[in-house]
């Protein structure tokens, strides 16, 4: 494994441990280069997902793509690196148990703004303004008007 940081191949396994579903492990590793830790997940490689894009094109499946975008609406809000690992899983799960060979990304826009509205309502409102291309501050307010009035009914 390529080291993220200094780049060289020479690294040792700190800690293995089975995800909480066992569909995966994770993998504490130490550069014996730099020093450096970081974290790396081994998977089963199912039949490749593609992805159908707003234009009909298609792409194979990324879950860096997904986390980042993630990391994007969470950039400078109190969210775990490890809650917004759990909501990539949740939504790879569904997808495999609901898809077999293609998945809208519509689907996974979806996805991520559930989850989203879940871990930090700022980074949902950041989120949903990019992914449903809001025009106006207006589309702003009623998101976060509709927002206000869930918390309010949920309090």
């Amino acid at each position: 494994m390529r080291c993220p940081f200094c780049r060289k191949d020479n690294d040792r396994v700190v800690d293995s441990r089975s995800s909480a579903d066992g569909t995966a492990i994770r993998r504490r590793r130490e550069c014996l280069e730099c020093k450096r830790r970081y974290t790396t997940y081994e998977t089963i490689e199912e039949g490749a997902i593609r992805v159908v894009k707003k234009n009909g094109g298609r792409e194979p499946y990324e879950r860096a793509k997904v986390l980042a975008s993630f990391q994007k609406a969470c950039e400078k809000r109190p969210v775990s690196t490890e809650a917004l690992e759990d909501a990539v899983d949740e939504i790879e799960k569904a997808i495999n148990s609901m898809f077999e060979r293609e998945v809208s990304s519509r689907f996974i826009g979806e996805e991520v703004m559930k989850h989203l509205y879940k871990l930090d309502h700022v980074a949902y409102v950041r989120y949903a303004s990019v992914y449903r291309d809001f025009k106006e501050v207006s589309e702003f307010v009623k998101e976060v008007e509709r927002l206000k009035r869930e918390q309010e009914r949920g309090q």
